[in-house]
């Protein structure tokens, strides 16, 4: 089975995914570290204005590649978003994802990839599609929690102005727009905390499966 969980930034649809995953022992893909790993190592032999070179890196990327430390900084971030611009690149990231969703590893009996354009593009016929969002103030409050712990002077304003940014790129991108496909699930979390919005879904997940 193959679950798709597209949604907006600091929406929470990673750490949802990852709880479900882990609930339905499925195979847990987060594609956004796909585009961060090719930038990173694309940066580490410093090719990132060689379009070329970019192309094979993103052609030869392997699951240890996600696991590599800084991958979520904010400037590799920065990066992910000019590689994912790249036609070629998107096409060998298809084809990483798609044999991941339709072969799981570890002989898992599932997986659930979560990401921007799983429903509408990489997978389209899963059995299970959901479309995770909340208010641009809610996420950019969530956001701000976070990154005020380490970073006392960050304005809230800014974190706002640079989510709605984000989304106005993503739900404008030439290829792999971020949308919500007609049979997806609707999941507006945003009065909702995590446990709650993981029931939500599971509780649908469950229904569907017979579970």
């Amino acid at each position: 089975m193959i679950i798709a969980v597209d949604g907006e930034s600091a929406s929470g649809k990673g750490t949802v995914s990852k709880l479900l995953a882990e609930k339905l022992k499925f195979a847990y893909l987060d594609t956004g570290l796909l585009y961060r790993a090719v930038a990173f190592l694309c940066l580490q032999k410093n090719v990132m204005d060689n379009e070329e070179s970019i192309i094979t890196v993103a052609q030869n990327i392997t699951s240890s590649d996600l696991n590599i430390d800084g991958l979520r900084g904010d400037d590799i971030a920065v990066l992910a978003s000019r590689v994912a611009n790249i036609p070629k690149v998107r096409e060998a990231l298809f084809n990483f994802q798609v044999d991941f969703a339709n072969n799981p590893p570890n002989g898992k009996k599932g997986a659930i990839l979560d990401g921007r354009d799983i429903g509408s593009v990489i997978c389209p016929n899963a059995e299970i599609k959901f479309y995770v969002c909340a208010s641009a103030e809610e996420r950019a409050n969530r956001r701000y929690k976070e990154l005020v712990k380490t970073n006392p002077n960050i304005l809230f304003e800014d974190i706002l102005n640079s989510l709605k940014k984000r989304d106005e790129n993503d739900k404008n991108r030439a290829i792999g727009a971020l949308k919500k496909v007609d049979d997806a699930i609707l999941v507006d979390n945003t009065n909702l905390n995590i446990e709650e919005t993981f029931n939500f879904m599971y509780s649908y997940i469950k229904k569907i499966m017979g579970l």
